[in-house]
C-alpha cells in the first residue's frame, strides 16, 4: 500500500507517494504517557525545534544516500525513498517556517 506524503496545505505541492514502511513504519510510532501515539519525527521536531529538525533531516538524507545499494539486505530503491522522505520533510519544515515568518510580518503590518 502507498500513502500520500503531503503534510503542508500548500496548493502548489505535487503529492508524492511512499510505501507505508517508509512514510509511517510502526517501529517509529511512540506511545506517550497519556496513551496517545506520535511519530518519532514529530517528537524530534518538538525536541530540537524547527532548525534542529531540518538539520536532522538533512543528515538522515545524507546517510541514506551514502548507503544506498550498499547495506546488505536493503534495496537501493528503499534507501533512496527514505532519503527523499527526509528531504521532503526538511523542505516542508522550511516552508512552514517561511509561512510563519510571513504571517508574523503581516500581523505586525509590515507586509512583505
Amino acid at each position: 500500500m502507498r500513502v500520500l506524503i503531503q503534510r503542508s496545505s500548500a496548493p502548489s505541492r505535487k503529492p508524492i507517494y511512499m510505501p507505508n514502511d517508509i512514510d509511517s513504519p510502526p517501529h517509529y510510532q511512540m506511545k506517550m504517557p497519556n496513551g496517545s501515539t506520535i511519530q518519532a519525527i514529530d517528537y524530534i521536531r518538538a525536541t530540537l525545534g524547527d532548525d534542529g529538525c531540518v538539520n536532522y533531516c538533512v543528515g538522515s538524507a545524507l546517510k541514506y544516500l551514502s548507503r544506498a545499494g550498499r547495506k546488505q539486505g536493503n534495496a537501493r530503491e528503499k534507501d533512496l525513498r527514505k532519503a527523499a522522505w527526509f528531504c521532503i520533510m526538511a523542505a516542508q519544515i522550511c516552508e512552514d517556517i517561511g509561512q510563519v515568518a510571513m504571517k508574523d510580518c503581516e500581523d505586525e503590518g509590515d507586509g512583505i
